[in-house]
């Protein structure tokens, strides 16, 4: 990596490159365009995210909160492409969401399958640490 940041090009890790477009694209799929659908991954009985915040007992605000960190973190994912200073509190800041999520599927009594996308994030944002370091 050179002085000022920015990814030398020349020594990609493609795992770790992989592993961000995948915890990315995945994020941003979710929050951007599947917001409003109804998945088999929805806590409780939810259709939507609304619904599903719903169902975790939490306030609409946390939703938007939680949809806007993800976001955020899923951009600075594939910003750390370019610029690597981005990829740890990305990843750092989807462990913690993924581990809320975790959370909130248990306190609903969902079946264990539901936590399934937020367990896969969250090794995968391990993973994506322990490469960067």
């Amino acid at each position: 990596m050179e002085e000022n940041n920015i990814m030398d090009f020349e020594n990609i890790d493609y795992i770790q490159l992989a592993a961000q477009l995948i915890v990315a694209v995945t994020l941003l799929n979710v929050w951007l365009l599947r917001f409003n659908k109804s998945t088999q991954w929805r806590g409780g009985n939810a259709s939507s995210m609304k619904e599903e915040f719903k169902a975790y007992g939490l306030p609409n605000f946390m939703m938007y909160l939680v949809g806007g960190l993800k976001v955020l973190f899923g951009l600075g994912l594939i910003v750390g492409i370019a610029y690597p200073v981005t990829i740890n509190i990305s990843a750092i800041g989807i462990v913690v969401l993924m581990l809320g999520a975790i959370g909130m599927h248990i306190k609903v009594k969902d079946a264990p399958k539901k936590s399934f996308p937020a367990f896969t994030m969250l090794v995968i944002s391990l993973l994506i640490l322990v490469l960067n370091n």
